[in-house]
């Protein structure tokens, strides 16, 4: 298991959700993907993401103006 980061603070919409897409590839089962973004929307975005791709968010934290998530693959 591996831990893979992105920082993705200060992208806009949609960028940090492609930043995050373009890691599947490289993402093997049980990693995990943490993001840093500050979009306004960027947590609402993970979440539907993670929906949608069928991946489990295991935690969102506030950190000042950012938002880090947690993506376990």
């Amino acid at each position: 298991m591996a831990v893979v980061n992105i920082d993705a603070l200060g992208l806009k919409c949609p960028l940090p959700i492609l930043r995050i897409a373009s890691k599947v590839p490289e993402m093997s089962t049980r990693d995990i993907l943490e993001v840093a973004g500050d979009c306004p929307t960027f947590e609402k975005d993970v979440r539907k993401w993670c929906e949608r791709e069928k991946k489990t968010l295991l935690a969102v934290n506030k950190q000042g103006s950012a938002t880090v998530v947690q993506i376990q693959f």
